[in-house]
């Protein structure tokens, strides 16, 4: 396996766990800010889930096809959708619903043959590899499980 779809495999891997030990925090903790007058560690965790629905459906069956790719969704509305459900849902349903995405996301991955992660591809004016795009998800996920951290902390991302 390339080192760059083992690393990226392991990123969500280990996400998977960490996920699953935040269904121990308190209900306090899950509904406190990371910072004050900021999303909630819910609303944190519960924005990546459409972004995880996203890349399962509108990228990866993409990425390497004839069919051009779907245009991207509005960012803000998106999270701010998002953050609202989040509001609603408790911690077992968000968990649960990351959780089902991040496996179905770890899959599809594994099953992308190796020589596909150094393939060049376009998202609009962008030329990527499986690598580069996914090296920005593990980076935006690595900020907000940070972020999380910093509020929970006795759970630290690893």
């Amino acid at each position: 396996m390339q080192p760059e779809k083992k690393q990226t495999l392991m990123h969500y891997e280990k996400s998977i766990l960490w996920l699953e030990r935040l269904s121990h925090i308190t209900d306090k903790q899950w509904r406190s800010p990371i910072q004050q007058g900021k999303w909630t560690v819910a609303e944190v965790i519960g924005h990546l889930i459409p972004w995880d629905e996203f890349v399962l459906h509108k990228r990866i069956p993409f990425l390497f096809s004839k069919e051009q790719l779907p245009k991207g969704p509005d960012v803000e509305q998106m999270n701010a959708e998002a953050a609202s459900s989040s509001r609603l849902q408790s911690m077992e349903q968000i968990l649960q619903s990351l959780l089902n995405n991040r496996r179905l996301l770890l899959d599809a991955l594994a099953r992308l043959p190796d020589e596909l992660w150094q393939q060049s591809f376009k998202i609009g004016h962008s030329e990527l590899t499986l690598y580069s795009y996914f090296s920005g998800l593990v980076e935006h996920d690595l900020h907000h499980f940070l972020q999380v951290q910093d509020v929970i902390g006795e759970m630290e991302w690893k």
